[in-house]
């Protein structure tokens, strides 16, 4: 556990001192359990950096503030703390748009991001449900968001993922389950919804590279795009927990891109 002043997060790190540092971001009610096969292969050549984010895991649970906006503040602390940056920063889903928080909020921290299905440019019937979802959330927490969990899988995803992260939603707080998606979508700073999300992915200095599970947001954000050698790959065919249903293809990608960034 370390104290950052603001919150105390749990953090593990693998690899040389002395190395270039990746980030590693875990998403909405998940901990940083879900980047173990990735920090070991990654740690030869690398300082792998592991956080549970601010009310989940093991980290400090604050009755309020369980936001994104905050999760990228502390993780600019985290890495201040750690004299680590500049960071090559990876976010999955929440993680995605933290990263991509810290990256717009604390530039200097961040040499380049990689973002996995982030949790922005929400956009139709997506937007549409928000209220009930939250509601429901508001009212059911880690129980309805566990359903939303269960159905994020493909066939192709190994056996007891789906079990793994159904339980450890189940464990996360009712309060930062809701509070957390507040902010991702419908808090006054969140960037969940595509033109917030286009607002603020127009103030990332850096590259990234983005990769979608769904053609049309893979489409749409190559729109976005404005920094030299950025892009965006779409995996189709794959569950929202691409990094942990394709692991060996997630660290040859984050290999190949902290190499040329």
């Amino acid at each position: 556990m370390i104290d950052l002043g603001r919150i105390r997060l749990f953090c593990t790190t693998l690899g040389p001192a002395d190395s270039p540092a990746l980030l590693l971001v875990h998403g909405w009610g998940g901990d940083g359990r879900e980047w173990s096969v990735h920090a070991e292969a990654l740690a030869d050549r690398f300082r792998v950096i592991v956080p549970d984010l601010r009310g989940h895991g093991r980290s400090q649970v604050p009755g309020t503030g369980n936001a994104p906006v905050e999760m990228a503040h502390d993780l600019a602390a985290l890495i201040e703390t750690l004299d680590c940056g500049p960071v090559v920063a990876v976010g999955h889903s929440m993680g995605g748009q933290v990263v991509n928080l810290l990256a717009v909020r604390h530039p200097e921290l961040v040499r380049s991001v990689v973002a996995l299905d982030p949790a922005h440019g929400a956009h139709g019937t997506e937007v549409d449900g928000i209220p009930g979802r939250l509601a429901d959330y508001r009212e059911h927490g880690s129980r309805a968001a566990a359903e939303f969990v269960a159905g994020a899988f493909s066939d192709q995803a190994p056996t007891g993922l789906r079990t793994a992260h159904v339980r450890t939603i189940l464990g996360t707080p009712d309060h930062v389950i809701s509070q957390a998606y507040a902010g991702m979508y419908t808090d006054p700073e969140a960037v969940g919804i595509r033109p917030h999300s286009e607002a603020y992915l127009r103030r990332r200095t850096q590259p990234a590279l983005t990769v979608w599970t769904e053609a049309e947001a893979a489409s749409w954000e190559r729109s976005t795009l404005h920094v030299a050698g950025s892009r965006v790959e779409h995996w189709p065919g794959i569950g929202h927990y691409l990094h942990e249903e394709r692991p060996e293809d997630t660290v040859r990608l984050i290999e190949e891109w902290a190499d040329t960034e």
